[in-house]
């Protein structure tokens, strides 16, 4: 798919799509992002390698290790890709933008702000656990036609060019309308977009979990918009082990609520280490043997990715 050149952050059985692996690949060592969810209010359990069961291609695989997400050794990265096609009005939100960037930092998590224009993904202050460098790359959205194009391809351009090279857990939380302009029509018969797919795909090689926050735009006939975005969104999420904020066609008068609940998705978050081969992307099946607890990750994984 060509590029071009813009910006945009669970204990049941879970199912994931698996390819054939490939032939004479040694043995890598795989973590995969897995959050748990309680029932109803409740907290879940917390994870360990003795509560958990993992499948490739429907057979099991020994799980090395499982510790929390944001106590990891290594410093979880979270990108927060915001639509630099957003109208004016989202100015209003740029104070909570700031409380959860001060906020997220202070939690030992490294945040990108950075702003889905033209196809690409662009961090002006990179990523940093320092909450002063990061809010100097708060702003308005530039909101003007032409720079959205699809956010799909601003977020292949991050999980294939992460703007760091420190190996750590990477997170994405975007704030878009999710349309994708270069599929065509918005109508429910046409929501098969091979450039949603890529950008999934993209995510699952990479290990990234993908949340959203749905904020529309006015568009002409609205309903089929947010339909189609929200679908996309929610389609991405569900592949990568993130989650969709915000369904509705109303964009909310605050974010807060929703960074809250992404900042206890970050701590409901474990690492999971396993070992395994293969070039191609392979079904990935995680459950739990703990009642009441439903787990969330992705549905495929490419073991020779990124290793430990």
């Amino acid at each position: 798919m060509r590029r071009f050149s813009g910006i945009v952050l669970a204990v049941g059985m879970i199912a994931v799509p698996l390819c054939v692996a490939a032939q004479d690949e040694g043995p890598a060592n795989v973590r995969i992002i897995v959050r748990a969810e309680g029932k109803g209010d409740a907290t879940p359990a917390a994870l360990s390698p003795a509560t958990l069961k993992l499948e490739l291609n429907g057979k099991p695989v020994a799980i090395d290790r499982v510790v929390p997400l944001v106590r990891a050794s290594s410093t979880p990265e979270v990108a927060l890709l915001i639509d630099d096609g957003l109208r004016a009005n989202f100015g209003i939100q740029l104070r909570e933008v700031e409380d959860f960037v001060r906020g997220t930092t202070a939690e030992g998590v490294a945040v990108g702000v950075g702003y889905m224009r033209n196809g690409s993904a662009q961090f002006p202050a990179g990523f940093s656990t320092d909450a002063e460098r990061e809010l100097g790359a708060v702003r308005l959205p530039i909101s003007t036609a032409g720079v959205d194009g699809s956010p799909y391809f601003c977020l292949q351009d991050l999980v294939k060019h992460w703007p760091t090279n420190t190996n750590a857990p990477r997170v994405v939380l975007m704030i878009t309308d999710g349309i994708d302009r270069y599929n065509g029509s918005v109508s429910p018969l046409n929501q098969d977009s091979p450039y949603v797919q890529s950008a999934q795909d993209d995510a699952q090689r990479g290990n990234v979990p993908v949340y959203s926050i749905y904020y529309g735009r006015r568009e002409l006939n609205a309903n089929l918009p947010s339909f189609s975005g929200q679908s996309y969104l929610s389609q991405v999420a569900d592949a990568t082990g993130g989650k969709l904020f915000n369904g509705g066609q109303i964009n909310p008068p605050t974010l807060t609520p929703y960074f809250r609940e992404f900042d206890a998705a970050l701590h409901e978050s474990y690492l999971v280490g396993f070992t395994a081969a293969g070039k191609r992307l392979e079904r990935l099946k995680v459950s739990s043997t703990t009642a009441g607890v439903k787990l969330h990750t992705q549905k495929a994984v490419q073991a020779t990715t990124r290793q430990e």
